[in-house]
């Protein structure tokens, strides 16, 4: 571990850990500092964290990790982002790489996913065999039977025990707050993608020859075709950050609390404005949970489709990056907000799910499209950072920055179009997405390089892209 991807950075406010290695720690926005500052003033942070892949959100960066004790803490919907529970999924084929190497295959692929995946809403009446009430207070065992492929398989299903929590509880009362249009809105979205960063990618494995034990426990194979996911909690999550961020903008102003960013809202753990917002912020992570898995069953149909019902999917992990909720470590009850940060435990961690107890869990890092995404496993010396690492690459620019100096020619030599090795794209003109070409984003590997050079977390796997689905903007 070398301590040039360590910086401690002593603001007005308080002190700001920041693991990045030197030309990314250089090339950093001052305006992120001055977010650090307002989030510092915050009443009683214990400790607040950058990862790489940093850049400006609203209120808050994307990329942020801050700790409060759960005796006397804060809980800011800022520090979550306003896509609650958004989060990555990842599933596993019996497919290997030579099985999409013609690229009409891709293609079909893609179209079968569209046809299966709504981007926005699905029409009346789907999933009227499922329960809002129920997707939101019991998360994945809210849903159906026949939503849970491998229930009948219970030694090999994974649907229920590979995810970070198949269920969050809180107290339901809140519930009955949240008013009825926000309810049908956000059944209609249940199991779509959306729009923005969110993707369905196909994807090539490439295991880490120092982590080949790991990877072999995870049933990872080299040329494994697995499919990442990436969405939150769609209309509920919005919903409930609408309800609860202007009732807590008017506590602030009650209470004598506020920064010098009138958009970084928060209040005590304790007070009723702070106790309404956690838990319907866990019913939203039920519902960003199951919104996955749905895409994630979607998807498995459609791979069924094309390939015939030999095709095999089941999950590798689901985990979350925005989302704040309590945390024991050797100094008690803490509570913790993610903020575009990724969990990464390492093996022998309590809080590993069960199959993942002796290896740690996968820690789920997309790149940007026309990049590798990479499987990694946290390191011990990670409970300095709360075993936070990146979300991702970050962004290097704004969508309208980007529409203005990335040409469409330059995305399609980014995608390899027209070659064998062409990363197929659902969308039948890349202008309608160019603020998502990797040119938006900053280097995922030198992102992932920041990570193990601080120690945080090792790479398993680098999986390469070989198609894309998205929702345009």
């Amino acid at each position: 571990m070398s301590m040039n991807y360590i910086h401690e950075v002593k603001l007005p406010a308080g002190d700001l850990q920041v693991y990045a290695g030197a030309k990314l720690f250089q090339s950093l926005d001052y305006k992120i500092f001055e977010m650090a500052n307002n989030n510092l003033q915050i009443p009683n942070i214990q400790f607040m964290s950058y990862t790489p892949d940093v850049h400006v959100g609203v209120g808050t960066c994307i990329g942020t990790t801050a700790v409060w004790s759960c005796e006397d803490g804060y809980v800011s919907p800022s520090i979550v982002g306003s896509d609650i529970g958004c989060g990555m999924r990842v599933q596993l084929t019996n497919l290997h790489s030579r099985d999409l190497q013609d690229v009409n295959v891709r293609r079909k692929l893609v179209r079968a996913i569209e046809k299966l995946l709504p981007m926005e809403s699905h029409p009346r009446g789907h999933f009227s065999d499922i329960r809002l009430e129920h997707v939101v207070t019991k998360g994945l065992h809210g849903l159906p039977g026949k939503y849970i492929p491998d229930s009948y398989t219970p030694k090999r299903s994974t649907s229920l025990t590979h995810v970070e929590s198949s269920r969050f509880a809180f107290d339901e009362s809140v519930l009955s707050t949240m008013p009825e249009q926000a309810i049908h809105r956000a059944h209609r979205q249940l199991g779509t993608l959306g729009g923005g960063n969110h993707f369905v990618e196909i994807q090539a494995i490439e295991i880490a020859e120092s982590q080949r034990s790991i990877a072999e426990a995870w049933g990872l194979y080299d040329g494994q075709i697995a499919v990442m996911i990436h969405s939150g909690s769609r209309a509920w999550g919005a919903a409930v950050n609408q309800q609860c961020t202007e009732p807590m903008r008017r506590t602030m102003g009650q209470l004598g609390l506020g920064t010098a960013d009138p958009k970084l809202v928060f209040a005590p753990l304790d007070h009723p404005d702070g106790e309404r917002y956690v838990n319907l912020m866990y019913s939203a992570l039920n519902y960003a949970v199951v919104n996955r898995h749905l895409i994630g069953y979607a998807v498995r149909e459609a791979f069924r489709s094309v390939l015939g019902t030999g095709c095999e999917m089941r999950t590798l992990y689901d985990l979350m990056h925005n989302y704040a909720w309590e945390e024991r470590t050797r100094g008690g009850r803490v509570f913790v907000h993610r903020k575009g940060a990724t969990r990464a435990l390492p093996p022998g961690h309590p809080d590993n799910p069960k199959p993942y107890m002796a290896t740690g869990h996968p820690a789920l890092i997309p790149g940007s499209m026309g990049t590798s995404s990479y499987l990694m496993v946290g390191r011990p010396q990670g409970e300095d950072n709360y075993y936070s690492i990146c979300h991702g690459a970050g962004r290097i620019r704004s969508r309208s920055a980007t529409k203005q100096l990335v040409s469409v020619q330059e995305f399609e030599r980014a995608l390899k179009v027209g070659s064998a090795d062409e990363i197929v794209v659902n969308q039948r003109s890349l202008a309608s997405i160019i603020d998502e070409s990797p040119q938006a984003y900053k280097n995922v590997d030198d992102i992932i390089e920041s990570v193990t050079g601080a120690g945080l977390a090792d790479v398993v796997a680098q999986c390469k892209p070989l198609a894309a689905v998205k929702g345009a903007r």
